[in-house]
């Protein structure tokens, strides 16, 4: 098949491939898209940048418009699981591309937002939803969304979904979904470990494997250069006074990194922004909209953005701190070079990080050429402008509104800030105190001669 036109596809679909310019599929599509037609479940493995999300996406859509219902109130016919709110923000929006001349419904839902609107999205039923774990399980234990309705369910980076915590949940999930469904699993990378667990989910697979697991992409230029950690951000300032870029990710393994490197380039007059989980839903929007429309031209970012960015002219990919995960790597450096571009990957390496990037040539088959440090290198570690002060604690402004409650139900007394069936039951009196203990501490009756103006004998209850 060398055109879009040769699947037969449903026409809408077709008009809207042609709108958007797409003629010829790329492989992982070539393979996955003819059984995912015939309804065939499908674990499908390629690197990331191929055009996995039209691969499950399209077929999908075809069938939803093959055989066309109303979803029922609070139901859903497709569901897609991803791990980020990027992610499922990036496929909801492909899905619309992809189904603009229907009717189809596409609704996303993700934490860090107000859950009362997705609760109405969803009153009256929906198409297509993407959606990430926490979020899905919060709206249908609020009985605002049901899912034995589903008929299309896809699993997106699906090793990450696994590897990273979501295993419990996606079985409670799995549990919830007709047993009559397809079932789509894709995925960059899949250890043996994970691709054992995705059989528990599968039934007959076809798999497809455009890539050996954990290459990397032919056409970006990897370099490594060897440096201390303490010099690295002033070899950050070099390179990015000294390359041409179009617009960079740079990678830290932590949350609070990410803020210092953004500190610290504020401090020597560069703009940038950082993305990574303590940041608010509307902080993260704000960052990922400057990045794509120019306005800034760094984006610093933890692991969570290697999974959930699709933005078309990265140049550069910069690994500030070096992922102790091989795998993680391959995602990050992947957000260069996209659509046949080429990219560039630089990573930093300091001592302790060395057998870190001996495991990522192991697993990648490729070696990163060195890259000497700049002449005057050790000028501008002295020179080194200081960072900008962090900000100041405001309170919640900002934050989380999720977060916002949890502390708010801690201060209330509500212990560890677990939802309320996780949590433990409610202890009267002090450790070591037995039943008659605790009532005799519970009881206890107000001595008003000695400190009661201030309540010095405190009412426990």
């Amino acid at each position: 098949m060398t055109t879009f036109n040769d699947f037969g596809l449903h026409a809408d679909i077709n008009r809207a491939l042609a709108a958007k310019d797409y003629t010829v599929p790329t492989p992982i599509q070539v393979q996955a898209i003819p059984p995912l037609m015939k309804g065939r479940d499908l674990c499908g493995i390629a690197q990331t940048g191929t055009g996995k999300t039209a691969g499950f996406s399209l077929p999908s859509i075809h069938h939803l418009l093959t055989y066309p219902h109303r979803p029922t109130p609070r139901g859903c016919r497709m569901l897609v699981l991803a791990p980020t709110r990027e992610l499922a923000a990036q496929i909801a929006q492909s899905c619309r591309d992809y189904g603009r001349f229907t009717k189809l419904s596409v609704t996303t839902v993700f934490g860090g937002v107000p859950i009362n609107k997705q609760i109405r999205d969803l009153s009256g039923g929906v198409d297509i939803l993407v959606a990430t774990p926490g979020r899905l399980l919060d709206l249908i234990d609020q009985r605002a969304l049901r899912l034995d309705d589903v008929e299309i369910f896809v699993l997106d980076e699906a090793d990450q979904m696994m590897d990273m915590g979501f295993i419990h949940s996606l079985r409670r999930i799995a549990k919830l979904l007709p047993s009559r469904r397809q079932n789509l699993f894709f995925s960059a990378t899949m250890p043996k470990e994970i691709a054992h667990l995705a059989e528990q989910f599968l039934e007959d697979p076809v798999t497809v494997s455009v890539t050996p697991a954990a290459t990397t992409v032919e056409k970006i230029s990897q370099y490594a250069t060897f440096v201390e950690q303490k010099e690295k951000q002033a070899l950050l300032h070099a390179i990015v006074a000294s390359e041409d870029i179009d617009r960079a990710l740079i990678f830290t393994r932590t949350k609070h990194g990410a803020d210092r490197v953004v500190r610290h380039l504020a401090g020597a007059g560069i703009k940038a922004m950082a993305i990574h989980g303590n940041k608010s839903q509307s902080q993260r929007t704000h960052a990922l909209q400057a990045f794509r429309s120019g306005d800034i031209k760094l984006l610093v970012a933890t692991d969570i953005a290697a999974r959930g960015i699709d933005v078309s002219g990265v140049s550069h990919v910069i690994n500030f701190e070096i992922p102790n995960v091989p795998e993680q790597y391959v995602h990050r450096i992947g957000r260069t070079a996209r659509a046949g571009a080429e990219g560039k990957a630089i990573s930093f390496i300091a001592p302790d990080e060395r057998p870190y990037m001996r495991d990522i040539e192991r697993v990648t088959r490729s070696k990163s050429e060195p890259m000497p440090l700049p002449e005057n290198f050790n000028e501008l570690v002295r020179n080194l402008p200081k960072p900008v002060a962090p900000p100041r604690d405001t309170g919640s402004q900002g934050r989380d509104p999720n977060r916002q409650r949890q502390d708010a139900h801690r201060h209330r007394g509500g212990g560890n800030g677990k939802p309320q069936g996780e949590r433990g039951p409610r202890r009267e009196g002090t450790a070591g105190e037995g039943a008659e203990g605790q009532r005799k501490r519970r009881f206890r009756p107000r001595n008003k001669s000695v400190g009661a103006h201030k309540g010095a004998v405190k009412r426990v209850g």
